[in-house]
């Protein structure tokens, strides 16, 4: 896995309409390698406590954090400073942008990334403030599927060997049944 932090960042999520997939942009980000989810839009302490209880049960991974002015945040990370007093990378995700097989190795692996998820209406500055505006795919499909895809290919395709620090339940893969440790027992 890449050494520095790699974020992503949820626009325009809507309480009422967009829980799900939103829980599972989460969901995806911790299996699949990244280190916080920023949320933006509505703020929504149950979705971040939801969260909170899949890392109680399978391993600590995801920081999660609700971001107030998501353009402001977004303008100091990729101009100003990424949290280590240098800009990080931005890269957002859209069925418009440069293939991602084509994108990523151009992609500086020097400083913390954040990984731009739209909602229903992106702000046109994401697109100018992105470094890199990035596709999975050029037809309409799942922004779930695009950040597995993303980051999977980030990562060298080794995400899904990641260890969660205190995972009181492990998942053993089974081509029959399930076979689940719990160590609490």
């Amino acid at each position: 896995m890449s050494g520095e932090r790699v974020d992503v960042l949820r626009l325009g999520y809507r309480r009422g309409r967009d829980p799900r997939i939103t829980t599972h942009l989460a969901l995806v980000g911790r299996a699949f390698g990244a280190d916080r989810f920023l949320l933006a839009g509505d703020e929504d302490q149950d979705m971040f406590d939801n969260l909170k209880s899949v890392e109680e049960r399978f391993g600590k991974g995801l920081e999660c954090e609700y971001i107030k002015s998501p353009m402001g945040w977004l303008r100091k990370f990729v101009e100003e400073d990424a949290g280590d007093g240098l800009p990080g990378v931005a890269v957002h995700l859209t069925m418009y942008g440069e293939p991602f097989r084509e994108a990523i190795p151009k992609i500086r692996r020097d400083r913390p990334l954040v990984v731009i998820v739209g909602g229903a209406k992106v702000p046109p500055d994401v697109f100018k403030l992105s470094q890199y505006n990035v596709a999975v795919g050029n037809q309409p499909h799942s922004e779930v599927a695009a950040l597995g895809l993303f980051l999977d290919s980030w990562h060298g395709g080794n995400t899904l060997d990641r260890k969660f620090e205190d995972a009181r339940l492990i998942i053993e893969p089974s081509a029959k049944g399930k076979k689940v440790i719990d160590l609490d027992r």
